[in-house]
């Protein structure tokens, strides 16, 4: 079609430029395809010769220009590619950053206890989180900008610290400390802050980034702990009990200053250690078992009561004391505390007290003896003065010594040696009654022990018209007493009910014994007098408090302190018509029957 036009020319200029636009318009391989249709037609075009040496290397030119052209697109489109996956890679990590920076921004702000900024090489406030704001009171568009010397109080300021904080942080990389620092409204707060200097790969000074913490209550609260534990401190350091604190192992955890002194040991030579160092065998080595079976069982056997029991000093001496344990629960694990009062001084003042005890006891036996010294001897002479009698009327007899006069002599002095006998007897009661000796309490026979507290009280006061009238339980015996102490508190008893009948027409003395509560045996004392006034019945067993005109007002204190050591208990009550009752209770020790095991 074209060979008019063309004449002559060659046809592959024009096949050269289909090639160029399918490259172009559609890409490398269209033109590729292009390529193989243009070669052939310019192959199958009339009046193509091969043998032409000129057709042949245009032939040839078009093909290295359409190959050119064709590898030029591919390339083109090779870098488009390229170009395209990077723009899509760049586009990927700008939105991850994006995100990253607003996720960072999220946390930052979210963090509203911390105040967390930024600030450029000169100080100047270049990011600002939510938690700055809330702590130091400035908004970001107030603070932005602004150089950190407004947080920092006037004479502060005036030394140069702002910038020499910056300083130090630029040389050692990160400083901590903590001082005081300025909010908005002027006010002054207690801050923990973090200055860290920023640099980049090539440690070029980027910035300073600064955390700030208010700790005002943090350290108002800490000063009030330890304020606490000072002053508790300071109570355990001055009561007298010791404290020892140990775990669920026995590990001493604390030992207090009054332990110290109980124990012997300072406290660095005991924490850490078993509390059983503390105990006496066989209580050392049983003692770990007492706490694995608690922890086992929870059974509580020594937990909030109190019982007495026996430690081990340094030195090797046992200490006597008290012991309360308690439990607390504190960090997930147990913990015992023991509070120990040392029972040494308290023992030798109970003993200096019973010995002192005793001694007024015994002095006032002797008192009562002096009291009754005129009818304990009219007692006494009845019987000496029977021996005289009979030892003259043998002599007399002897003078004529007939078998008649002999067994009246033999009988005489037989008399006599039983009238020296009760005197006698009479003597040893009245030496056993005022000797002083050790409490010894044992199992007595009741009514023995009243008869032989009768023969002593009542000593010259038949003579006084007083009957005595012994009402005694056979069942009501044996007790637990010590025999002379409650003789004692018999005789007393019985004298002051014969001196309260004095002047009484009826004067009956009545002695009864019987059953009292489980365990006990009440002893009633009762007479005919005028009975009790109503202003002393209340307080009739106080010290020093008589109604007789030579009396001491002790006789019946010591009742009580002997009757109350014995573990029984002492009172009185008015009888109708007339008369007083004087009841105490004694320990029984009946024979207890079989519990079938």
């Amino acid at each position: 079609m074209l060979e008019s036009v063309m004449a002559n020319r060659p046809i592959w200029p024009l096949l050269a430029l289909a090639i160029l636009g399918s490259a172009w318009m559609e890409g490398w391989r269209p033109a590729a395809f292009a390529l193989f249709l243009a070669s052939l037609t310019g192959l199958l075009l009339p009046g193509a010769s091969l043998r032409d040496p000129d057709y042949l290397v245009d032939a040839a030119g078009f093909a290295l220009v359409s190959l050119a052209i064709i590898a030029l697109k591919a390339r083109m489109a090779h870098w488009r590619q390229a170009a395209s996956a990077h723009a899509a890679q760049a586009e990927q990590k700008s939105r991850e950053a994006r995100e990253t920076a607003e996720e960072l921004g999220l946390l930052i702000d979210g963090a509203t206890t911390y105040a967390i900024y930024m600030l450029d090489p000169q100080g100047r406030v270049t990011i600002w989180n939510k938690g700055a704001e809330r702590i130091k009171g400035w908004t970001e568009e107030e603070v932005l900008g602004q150089s950190t010397a407004i947080f920092y109080p006037a004479e502060e300021v005036v030394t140069g610290k702002p910038y020499a904080d910056l300083d130090r942080a630029r040389a050692q990389g990160r400083v901590l400390e903590e001082g005081w620092r300025v909010r908005k409204d002027g006010s002054e707060f207690l801050a923990d802050m973090t200055i860290t200097a920023l640099r980049d790969e090539h440690g070029t000074l980027r910035g300073f980034a600064k955390i700030v913490r208010d700790i005002t209550d943090q350290k108002a609260a800490e000063r009030a702990i330890e304020a606490r534990e000072a002053h508790l401190n300071s109570i355990l350091a001055t009561v007298p009990d010791a404290m020892v604190v140990i775990d669920e192992e026995g590990t001493m955890l604390s030992f207090s200053r009054a332990a110290e002194r109980m124990f012997g040991y300072a406290e660095p030579e005991v924490l850490g250690r078993n509390i059983a160092m503390l105990m006496p065998s066989p209580d050392r080595e049983a003692h770990d078992g007492y706490i694995a079976r608690f922890l086992a069982t929870g059974e509580h056997r020594v937990m909030g009561r109190n019982r007495r029991v026996i430690g081990r000093r340094k030195d090797g001496s046992l200490v006597a004391h008290e012991l309360a344990i308690g439990e607390t629960a504190a960090g997930g694990r147990r913990l015992f505390t023991g509070f120990m009062r040392d029972l040494t001084q308290q023992d030798a003042t109970d003993l200096r007290l019973k010995e002192l005890q005793s001694e007024l006891i015994h002095v006032s036996r002797v008192s009562a003896m002096g009291a009754m010294a005129s009818t304990l001897a009219h007692e006494l002479n009845q019987p000496i003065t029977a021996v005289v009698n009979y030892v003259e009327t043998a002599s007399v007899l002897l003078e004529d010594a007939t078998p008649q006069a002999i067994e009246l002599v033999r009988g005489a002095l037989e008399e006599a040696a039983l009238q020296s006998l009760r005197a006698g007897h009479i003597v040893r009661r009245l030496r056993d009654f005022v000797a002083r000796g050790e409490v010894h309490k044992q199992v007595e026979d009741l009514p023995a022990l009243i008869h032989e507290a009768c023969s002593l009280g009542l000593a010259g006061l038949r003579a006084n018209g007083v009957t005595p009238v012994l009402l005694l339980d056979p069942a009501a015996t044996p007790v637990l007493a010590d025999r002379v102490q409650i003789e004692q508190v018999l005789v007393n008893l019985i004298r002051n009910a014969a001196e309260a009948m004095a002047d009484s027409e009826e004067r009956v003395l009545t002695i009864r014994t019987a059953i009292d509560s489980p365990g006990f045996v009440r002893v009633t004392v009762a007479d005919t007098g005028a009975g009790l006034a109503h202003e002393i019945a209340g307080q009739l067993f106080q010290a020093f408090l008589s109604t007789k005109s030579e009396g001491m007002g002790l006789g019946l204190s010591i009742c009580r302190t002997i009757v109350e050591a014995h573990g029984g208990r002492i009172w009185a009550e008015s009888q109708k018509p007339g008369g007083t009752r004087f009841h105490f209770t004694l320990i029984h020790m009946a024979t207890e029957g079989s519990d079938g095991g």
